[in-house]
């Protein structure tokens, strides 16, 4: 044990007192006075950044998503009110979410999704987006009517319209509302009573047939809508998929496998099908009314007796005055048989004609001997609903209603457009684009058209 004394003690103790003075002191003489020079403060520069979150916006919108860049993280946007487009950046603070304010990723957003979304204007920067609740959707429809001069389009027993903002793509591409077909599967959105995006499910291709001059006159089917009868250098535009495809003529034919793709032509090779000597059935008719007139394959046929028909797919056609004209296929495969035909009153005393096939007997064109002509581009076939008309410039036959033209040239990607054709005293004349090398083809997101009338 150490013992220090009393007088050791008190003099530490004076010692650490001593030394707090002097501390005092020091600081008191340090300290500026009233007049003295304050020393500046650091600099601070302003770096741009800006921490977003949730609320930090300045902007809001509904638009049409128009364009995706996932390499530089950045979404562009059609305004629905001016019609003008604008791109905004994202980020790790950016929220994404589905109608339902679920989680939403940028790989599951679409071309021509209809969202409501908050932003930055100063910085370009997107701070949240919603599929928006408010917009309507019809998933690959079927049943639709798009009626491009009154830019209408039905779906079931609803009507939208067709506006200047109207988005139409296919395979993640713009296209025009003419590069439609009706064999087309497509999705709809909108909001109200517009349409803003029409976007092809399921498209089209097309199918030409090699080696087919012993069946030309006859029939071909394609799965089980298809119907059209073989004529020489066709080319028929078919829904994208998988396909039997049945051919008869004469009692010949059978059946392929097929695989149509968008846009693709493929070659279908029935040289090596049968073609044995024709066989004939006996057919008796049963029509109710009793006096409708009865065609076979476009021609008129007696109905009081058995009609003599080869084996294999016919068209036939019953009428009567006041009643609706029925167009159907029968198929003659035995040495005699029976065919029932009902027609339905009309309750507008006037006669219609419901097809259950996609070809009538006779095309349903315009008085007079007016035209249709293709002028542009020069150089290419020329097929109006599949059938070969020449190398254009060409014209042919004037055909009230709604068509198909397709152009098509060896090595370049096939092209069809639906036109709506009048019924005016007047010759009609369309210029289409170009077409585009096979290679080009996907890299191409617009097709412009010129329609103008000849006097």
């Amino acid at each position: 044990m150490i013992h220090r004394s009393k007088g050791k003690t008190d003099r530490r103790a004076a010692w650490l007192t001593g030394l707090a003075a002097a501390a005092v002191l020091t600081a008191c003489a340090s300290s500026p006075g009233p007049e003295a020079v304050q020393e500046p403060s650091p600099t601070r520069y302003d770096t741009g950044f800006e921490v977003t979150g949730p609320d930090s916006y300045d902007s809001a919108d509904t638009a049409v998503v128009t364009e995706i860049q996932k390499d530089d993280n950045t979404v562009t946007f059609l305004n629905l009110d001016l019609g003008r487009k604008y791109t905004l950046s994202l980020d790790g603070t950016t929220g994404l979410y589905d109608k339902y304010d679920g989680a939403l990723t940028l790989s599951q957003l679409r071309k021509g999704d209809i969202v409501d979304i908050t932003f930055l204007k100063s910085k370009k920067h997107l701070t949240t987006l919603k599929l928006s609740p408010q917009a309507w959707v019809y998933e690959n429809a079927e049943r639709y009517e798009i009626d491009t001069v009154r830019n209408e389009v039905s779906i079931g027993s609803e009507t939208f319209k067709l506006t200047s903002n109207t988005q139409y793509l296919s395979d993640g591409h713009n296209i025009e509302c003419m590069d439609l077909n009706p064999a087309d599967l497509l999705t709809f959105q909108g909001i109200g009573s517009q349409v803003l995006t029409v976007r092809v499910e399921k498209g089209h291709g097309y199918l030409r047939l090699e080696n087919d001059e012993n069946f030309i006159g006859g029939w071909i089917e394609v799965g089980q809508t298809l119907i059209r009868r073989i004529s020489d250098d066709m080319l028929l535009l078919v829904p994208e998929g998988s396909y039997s495809v049945n051919i008869s003529h004469k009692g010949g034919g059978g059946t392929k496998s097929v695989v149509i793709s968008r846009n693709e032509e493929t070659v279908l090779d029935i040289g090596d099908l049968e073609i044995p000597e024709p066989q004939y059935g006996m057919v008796l008719f049963s029509l109710n009314p009793s006096n409708a007139e009865l065609y076979i394959d476009g021609s008129p046929a007696d109905p009081s007796g058995p009609v003599n028909l080869e084996y294999g797919l016919h068209q036939l056609i019953a009428r009567a005055e006041g009643y609706q004209s029925v167009t159907q296929y029968i198929r003659v495969a035995q040495e005699s048989m029976g065919f029932n035909v009902e027609l339905d009153p009309n309750e507008t005393g006037r006669e219609t004609e419901t097809e259950s096939g996609q070809e009538s007997s006779s095309e349903q064109t315009s008085g007079g001997n007016y035209k249709m002509y293709v002028d542009a581009p020069e150089g290419v076939e020329v097929y109006f609903d599949g059938n070969y008309k020449g190398i254009s410039p060409c014209s042919f036959a004037k055909t009230e209603g709604t068509h198909v033209i397709t152009l098509r040239k060896t090595g370049c990607t096939t092209r069809s457009y639906t036109v709506e054709v009048d019924g005016e005293a007047k010759d009609i004349s369309y210029s289409f684009a170009d077409l585009v090398s096979s290679g080009d083809a996907a890299s191409t997101g617009l097709w412009d058209i010129v329609d103008s009338v000849l006097n």
